[in-house]
């Protein structure tokens, strides 16, 4: 059991009376145990925050190589950060090691943008008033940065709000999911022992959302919020803070299009991993296949061969592939939607079952846009597969949803390519490749009830620092 009975707080270690289990998903053991912080342990880490701000601010090239050395630490400890991950979330060690490997990569662009983040000149004389006169624009740091991040990926979430909070020369306050605190607490432990991040600069909060969680939004001396999670509570946190600046990343229900010209044996292994990784517990994990027509019962066919070869079991074991979502009331729920769905005319191709707390990867087909599994995000190792005539139906039907994060079409033709790049409404628009595609560097967001900001060190750092104007009068 992980021993996180203390945490980096205002400076110091931190412990209180009361802690919080941290349960494993897969088997219901504790696997480690973090303090129950209050209000007012997070307006003491508010404090804190804003004081070194003041009092201690960082230049460019500390901050970087901050990073830097945060980025060679967790190089070096690959395994142990991938371990804790698949312990606390249930991710099979393999896609863990995926995801420590990316928050390598999170940090070492948040230095890279550390080192090159400029402001621009301005052309004051571009008008008889500006005559005289030079003008540039600087970047501050925004202030206090509140982080709430979410169970799914534990580390590299927590990654793209404190290396960018980092690199743009903010302090920062995070709340870690309660369900997976622990790989949080660690890489602040590394930040603040090994890599020279002075006390204050960043403090970890466990504790309920809403206890902490509303604290940290409600406080008047953090500037922004970053929150990953569920739309509801994202756009909760928006009206709740109206007059701070508040970046969300929510949720999906991702599409792809398969077009008759595609290698559609390519994308049906592609779907494989994409819709099922962590048992489908990504904002970007492929939800909804269309498929035309004329290739619909192949692919069908192809992709349950695929699915069948997915194993399923402990996280820690090499072999697996998919394990246990986070809690069994999430595997309960994903079960009843794939229930409803057959209730309404769904057919199970492959999967469907609850053994215990792991759900079996699940194809549908016959499935309509009203049921929830099309028309919400399932959050949950199921992937959906429809028919349709031609381009205009496909894309029809891939913008019909109140989300926008990430879609995909499979096409060999330009024509089509360039028309669904234009017409999907959809934040990113992957070509021939799966809408779970990502790498850390590009900027990453949505539309609709997907998303308000985008990340990405370089997107995200602006979002953190805000534009302040020089002007000087050359007399």
């Amino acid at each position: 059991m992980a021993d996180q009975s203390t945490i980096p707080l205002a400076g110091q270690r931190f412990s209180t009376p009361d802690s919080i289990d941290v349960v494993s998903p897969f088997d219901g053991t504790v696997v480690g145990r973090v303090p129950k912080c209050s209000a007012a342990d997070v307006a003491r880490a508010v404090q804190a925050a804003r004081a070194v701000m003041v009092e201690d601010p960082l230049p460019a090239y500390q901050r970087a190589e901050i990073l830097d050395h945060a980025a060679v630490l967790l190089l070096e400890r690959l395994d142990d950060f991938a371990r804790t991950i698949a312990v606390e979330a249930a991710k099979p060690i393999k896609t863990a090691r995926v995801e420590a490997t990316r928050a390598v990569s999170t940090f070492q662009f948040s230095a890279a943008v550390a080192r090159t983040l400029t402001g621009e000149m301005v052309p004051l004389d571009a008008s008889d008033a500006g005559e005289g006169k030079l003008g540039f624009v600087l970047r501050v740091p925004v202030g206090v940065v509140g982080a709430i991040s979410p169970f799914n990926f534990p580390l590299n979430r927590v990654a793209h709000k404190v290396a960018p909070a980092i690199a743009a020369g903010c302090a920062v306050v995070l709340k870690p999911a309660s369900q997976t605190p622990l790989s949080a607490i660690k890489l602040a432990d590394l930040l603040l022992d090994e890599c020279g991040l002075p006390p204050g600069w960043l403090s970890v909060v466990t504790g309920a959302g809403g206890d902490v969680g509303n604290a940290l939004v409600d406080h008047p001396d953090v500037a922004l919020i970053t929150f990953t999670g569920s739309p509801p509570v994202g756009w909760g946190i928006r009206e709740r803070a109206p007059r701070k600046r508040v970046g969300l990343e929510l949720g999906n229900n991702a599409p792809a299009i398969i077009e008759p010209s595609a290698d559609w044996r390519a994308a049906a292994a592609k779907i494989k991993v994409a819709g099922f990784s962590h048992a489908g517990q990504s904002c970007i994990s492929t939800q909804r296949v269309y498929v035309h027509r004329s290739l619909h019962d192949d692919f069908v066919h192809t992709l349950v061969d695929h699915v069948r070869d997915i194993v399923v079991g402990d996280p820690l074991d090499e072999a697996t592939d998919v394990s246990a979502l986070i809690a069994p009331k999430e595997a309960e729920r994903v079960k009843s939607w794939i229930d409803d769905a057959v209730a309404g005319g769904a057919k199970v191709q492959i999967g469907g079952e609850l053994d215990g707390r792991l759900l079996t990867p699940t194809v549908l087909t016959g499935v309509t846009p009203d049921m929830k599994v099309c028309s919400e995000e399932v959050f949950g190792p199921v992937v959906t597969v429809a028919a349709y005539d031609d381009v205009d139906d496909a894309l029809r039907l891939a913008n019909d949803t109140h989300y926008g994060l990430q879609a995909a079409i499979f096409t060999n033709e330009l024509d089509v390519a360039l028309r669904a790049a234009r017409e999907l409404d959809f934040g990113g628009v992957m070509i021939n490749e799966v809408p779970t595609w990502r790498t850390d560097q590009m900027p990453y967001g949505g539309v609709r009830d997907s998303a308000n900001t985008r990340e990405g060190p370089a997107n995200t750092v602006r979002e953190m620092t805000e534009e302040r104007l020089i002007a000087i009068d050359q007399g």
